[in-house]
């Protein structure tokens, strides 16, 4: 018997937004989260300084909301880091880890991701953790390898733990380019993806697509069957575009 997965589309704001944007989108999303099928889950994850904003904003509405990152560490002497237990302050259910930007530019490793998905998962937070391939990993045919090394110690933290967190497949070539890898291409990923999650017993575990998704793509994608959803980035700035993807 095949248990249908609920789709979740996640709108990651990166770097961007001020208090009065905000408001207007979190307005918009608000006013058109009624119309979305049933099954289907809206979420943004916003930058930490309007993590209040977004929690008064959404409060009661069909959006839920996370945050970009999450410290490792439960407290203590780490300027600028923020735990989960601060996020669960603000009501956030998500916490995006891993992500490519945070690899790239922060030299995050996979340990250290698993780390942060674990640290997220004790304070009651769903860790979306981000795996992808690089453009010169793709054309090296090193797509499989690369996925199955980022993934290995979040799959060590057992099959409990798995379960309650979301995978989004984001290959790095396809963010912000323009490029997107096509639904068959992605599903491929995906179909590897679930394939390692079903080998400890958590097959069910939702999977998003990450890169250049827009209302143009997504159905196409969301047609796949290991495709559960999109992790959005600048199209999640522009609510009729973000609430059109979900549609």
């Amino acid at each position: 018997m095949t248990i249908s997965r609920t789709r979740l589309v996640m709108g990651n704001w990166k770097m961007h937004g001020n208090l009065a944007d905000n408001a207007k989108l979190l307005a918009g999303l608000c006013a058109g989260a009624g119309s979305i099928a049933a099954g289907t889950q809206l979420a943004v994850c916003v930058p930490f300084p309007y993590l209040a904003q977004a929690s008064e904003a959404l409060k009661g509405s069909a959006v839920a909301w996370g945050a970009q990152d999450v410290s490792a560490q439960a407290q203590g002497a780490f300027t600028g880091e923020v735990s989960g237990a601060m996020l669960k302050d603000f009501a956030c259910r998500y916490a995006l880890v891993g992500h490519s930007e945070r690899r790239s530019l922060h030299g995050e490793s996979d340990q250290l991701v698993a780390a942060k998905a674990k640290a997220a998962l004790a304070s009651g937070l769903t860790p979306v953790v981000c795996v992808g391939e690089s453009l010169a990993e793709r054309d090296a045919n090193q797509v499989m390898a690369v996925i199955q090394r980022q993934l290995a110690p979040v799959l060590a933290l057992g099959a409990e733990a798995v379960n309650k967190i979301v995978v989004a497949y984001e290959p790095v070539w396809a963010i912000g380019t323009g490029r997107t890898a096509t639904p068959e291409q992605a599903q491929e990923v995906h179909a590897a993806i679930r394939a390692a999650l079903q080998a400890i017993g958590a097959g069910q575990v939702q999977i998003l697509y990450g890169g250049s998704v827009k209302a143009a793509n997504a159905a196409s994608l969301f047609a796949m069957p290991d495709i559960d959803g999109a992790l959005v980035g600048g199209a999640s700035l522009v609510a009729e575009d973000f609430l059109a993807i979900a549609a």
